[in-house]
């Protein structure tokens, strides 16, 4: 079943002619992603297709990999996928870091501390990303 909008939410929404002319693509493209289950737009009680800025942006990659990179449909909605379970475990480990650090936390361990062991200890690209979530980078910072 499609989504419906939810009232009141503050959101914008975008008619498919909007999103066609605007990405300079065919509406029957933007269909054809649908039924494909690449995109998602929301519905009106009416039926017509609205598109959210998250709509928007998810074809922003579409595009970009079928224009410029050459990726046909079904690796799109590989890439997609791929995406979606590196957004989840991304997550995940910054939940278990976020209880890592509280765990440190209550022996008596400062983040300061565990920057300063990092830093001598992590590899650089690595590091990059504990660091910002230790300096409020990450969700539910302490």
């Amino acid at each position: 079943m499609a989504r419906r909008p939810p009232r009141n939410e503050g959101k914008k929404y975008y008619m498919i002619s909007a999103v066609a002319q605007r990405y300079d693509v065919h509406p029957q493209t933007l269909r054809l992603y649908e039924r494909d289950g690449l995109l998602k737009p929301s519905r009106t009680e009416g039926n017509t297709r609205l598109y959210t800025d998250e709509d928007l942006e998810r074809l922003e990659i579409i595009l970009n990999l079928t224009r410029n990179l050459g990726v046909n449909l079904a690796g799109v909605e590989i890439v997609l996928n791929m995406r979606e379970k590196m957004g989840r475990m991304q997550e995940e480990m910054n939940q278990f870091l976020e209880f890592f650090l509280e765990q440190l936390g209550r022996r008596g361990v400062t983040r300061e501390e565990v920057r300063q062991q990092a830093l001598a200890r992590i590899p650089p690209r690595s590091l990059q990303a504990f660091l910002a979530h230790l300096e409020g980078g990450g969700d539910g910072e302490k």
